[in-house]
């Protein structure tokens, strides 16, 4: 047995380590033990068992250029890029949040690519809905990385976290060759990684525009799968009346763009949702009429009413049904009046339908101009369908409310993604967005939480993009994108607050911030591809004092739950143990000790207190081997006698 502790792993999750694994679960007989070129036994998969275990004994490689597929250039190295960890970390951002210590939303600020890999030990499986509005990819710039190897160290150059001559971030327009390429480069280990954080019943919808969609459509039937596909919507956008001075155009302006809607099951199913009847007035309360006669002709639905028989057109009930509509009215009429208002004409029919048990309780009079006309209910809405055009493209008049300025180009309306969440979340759901622009999602979020009661998270993440010098964004303060964000959230959590001041509902009306950054810990900074002999030089020297200085306390317990797989929101109390300060994370389940000491009485304490996880500096015991050999001896014994399970790791 092993008298050293485990190490625990800078790395983000090994996502090919992680396919294997959901593989293996499936088919265990397929793998096996090969020696590889080091003649070293390796764990293999074989591949004419897996065919015969899936019913298909084709070659998979035969005839591959003939293949139906999506294929591009640069999507092996996509590939690869999502099956690279990282060792990188998000550090905590007290002063920019609200209610730090019991708020579960989060605003992530960073490359989406890099946040996504770190987020998969902790919310792996955990999201409900994703919704993201990425770049339309129409010619004008859109930020991403150009390199593979180094993503994280473009990420620092670009954010200004670290010194560097150049910016490795570059931008993407039409006039280039590999336009379209750059942008499914940008878009695909993205979705991958959302892929993997979505529940089994998780959903995700795109915004997207014309210029890629058919490239998107094909993307998503890759990552998702085509049986996944639930609908593409199409929703209202502003029309630009540029083209209003030219004598002659090249073709009709864009009113309209797309949402695709995916599940990750093909056999997902959602509540059905229903929209308000009328586009113009949603909030129309009160029944109406409507004329009686239509442009149709059938003989057996021209007969006489009020003495009136059509000589075209038709009557658009049966005889039997008008005739019963005529004297519900007459009925009516004689009970409240027959001049009453349309409201009084609404309850009476509520309260016969009741009667009826919901059964339709139709009338039918003369209008004022001597036409008969019938009775239209208040409808409680329609039957949503793909075609949302009822949604106003109002994203920019909502964010000029909050700030009294245009602080952000075509944003998407706060309504759109309300109607997103009620279509596919509950009342506890967590919601990611992970191009968050502005952070419409997390007005959406906490305003639904406002109406219902509901307990609904979101997470947000977004590239500390720069605002142009000469925007009103940038006159007003704001240097990059993910500032306009974190103020919107901020500023909408203080009107619900100064609304809501007199009920005190216990809503969640708060948000953590988190910066990605570089591991606090020396030894798991990776190295660039271009690191020269005195880089590796003090890379070594890490491991000897491989705590960044600079780190806080808190800095490095978050990187450690990043590390574990624990979330971000974790209940985290301090504790005094044989007195020492630690960290009590869920209720005493895991505990971890960041001090510089570690003592006999220390160790004997946290082996009575039975967690299922105890972590500490490896730095702590000094260097008394002989501690340390004791304290695995201590919590393996205990595992043995009290039949628990407790990990003990260092870092």
């Amino acid at each position: 047995m092993s008298i050293t502790p485990k190490k625990i792993s800078g790395d983000s999750l090994d996502i090919s380590a992680e396919n294997r694994k959901q593989l293996k679960n499936l088919f265990p007989s397929v793998f096996t033990e090969t020696l590889n070129d080091k003649g070293t036994l390796v764990e293999s998969v074989d591949f004419e068992k897996l065919k015969a275990e899936l019913g298909t004994f084709t070659d998979f490689f035969e005839d591959r250029r003939e293949r139906y597929g999506m294929e591009w250039p640069g999507k092996k190295d996509a590939l690869h890029l999502i099956q690279t960890p990282i060792a990188a970390t998000l550090k905590p951002s007290r002063d920019e949040s609200i209610h730090f210590d019991t708020t579960e939303n989060l605003f992530i600020e960073g490359d989406n690519l890099e946040v996504l890999k770190l987020l998969q030990k902790s919310y792996y499986g955990q999201v409900k809905m994703i919704y993201i509005d990425p770049p339309y990819n129409t010619g004008n710039d859109f930020i991403y990385t150009d390199n593979f190897t180094d993503s994280l160290e473009a990420y620092l150059k670009y954010a200004v976290l670290v010194d560097g001559n150049g910016k490795k971030y570059s931008t993407n327009t039409a006039n280039e060759g590999r336009f379209h390429t750059k942008w499914l480069n940008m878009m695909y280990p993205r979705l991958y990684l959302a892929r993997n954080l979505l529940r089994d019943d998780g959903v995700i919808f795109i915004s997207i525009g014309a210029e890629e969609l058919h490239n998107l459509i094909n993307l998503m039937n890759e990552v998702m799968g085509e049986e996944c596909f639930k609908n593409i919507i199409v929703i209202r956008r502003g029309i630009k009346n540029v083209q209003a001075q030219f004598e002659t155009i090249d073709s009709l302006n864009h009113g309209h763009e797309y949402i695709l809607f995916y599940s990750k099951n093909p056999a997902y199913r959602f509540e059905k949702y229903y929209i308000p009847a009328s586009f113009d007035e949603i909030d129309e309360i009160e029944g109406s009429w409507n004329n009686h006669w239509r442009g149709t002709e059938r003989p057996t639905m021209q007969y006489e009413i009020f003495g009136i028989k059509p000589k075209n057109g038709q009557w658009r009930w049966s005889e039997a049904r008008s005739r019963t509509a005529i004297n519900n009215w007459r009925i009516l009429c004689k009970n409240i009046g027959e001049n009453s208002s349309q409201n009084e004409i609404d309850q009476y029919v509520s309260n016969e339908e009741k009667k009826l048990n919901g059964a339709k309780f139709d009338l039918l009079r003369l209008s004022s101009t001597g036409k008969p006309e019938h009775y239209i209910r208040s409808s409680e809405g329609r039957l949503a369908s793909d075609l949302w055009i009822d949604l106003k493209p109002n994203g920019s008049s909502q964010l000029k409310k909050i700030f009294d300025g245009k602080y952000f180009d075509m944003p998407k309306s706060v309504d759109l993604i309300s109607r997103i969440i009620k279509i596919s979340c509950g009342e506890n759901d967590i919601i990611m967005d992970f191009f968050a622009g502005s952070a419409t999602t997390a007005q959406a979020v906490l305003e639904l939480n406002e109406q219902d009661n509901g307990n609904r998270k979101f997470i947000l993440i977004q590239l500390p993009e720069p605002c142009a010098p000469d925007s009103e964004a940038f006159k007003a303060g704001y240097k990059t994108i993910a500032d306009i964000g974190k103020e919107r959230i901020r500023r909408v959590i203080k009107k619900l607050d100064e609304e809501d001041v007199k009920d005190n509902k216990p809503i969640d009306r708060g948000f953590k911030v988190f910066k990605l950054d570089r591991s606090n810990f020396k030894q798991w900074q990776k190295l660039g591809s271009d690191a020269d002999t005195e880089m590796v030089e003090k890379q070594l020297e890490m491991h000897i004092d491989h705590i960044n200085h600079k780190a806080t306390t808190e800095d490095l317990l978050y990187e450690i739950l990043l590390k574990e797989g624990l979330t971000l929101t974790e209940k985290i109390e301090p504790k005094v143990v044989a007195g020492k300060k630690l960290f009590s994370i869920v209720d005493g389940k895991y505990l971890i000790y960041l001090g510089d000491t570690i003592n006999k009485e220390f160790l004997e304490a946290i082996v009575a207190m039975g967690p299922e996880l105890f972590i500490c500096l490896d730095s702590a015991f000094g260097n008394d081997d002989q501690l340390k050999a004791n304290a695995v001896l201590a919590f393996s014994a205990m595992n043995s006698e009290k039949h628990v399970k407790t990990n003990f790791k260092t870092i």
